[in-house]
């Protein structure tokens, strides 16, 4: 896998969460993750291209992505409620995955300047 993989598979996970998430609360903020997705989305042909601006944006949505769905897990967890904790736990792993395959392709960037 590489960062335009990890990406892309970020992106939809956010989307499909998401809006799994808002039909089933209906609460509009359950449409945040899907915003996110598509902003991360549409960064894709760019990261395809190794444009490095794109890529920093990315790593920028997915790390604000990643932080922001920190209080929804807590709020899960606190309600108890497993299939909101299931689903931002899916979320939190898939940007995690996004960033590490970032981080990676900017070492490998670094490596051959």
């Amino acid at each position: 896998m590489n960062s335009l993989k990890g990406n892309i598979l970020n992106s939809i996970c956010l989307i499909v969460i998401g809006l799994w998430g808002y039909f089933e609360s209906t609460s509009i903020t359950a449409i945040i993750p899907v915003v996110f997705g598509w902003a991360l989305l549409f960064c894709s042909p760019g990261l395809k291209k190794e444009n490095k601006v794109i890529a920093h944006i990315a790593v920028l949505l997915t790390f604000i992505c990643l932080i922001g769905l920190f209080m929804p897990l807590k709020g899960a967890i606190v309600r108890e409620e497993i299939i909101g904790i299931v689903r931002v736990s899916v979320m939190v792993l898939t940007s995690i995955t996004a960033m590490v395959y970032f981080i990676k392709s900017f070492i490998a960037n670094r490596k051959k300047v």
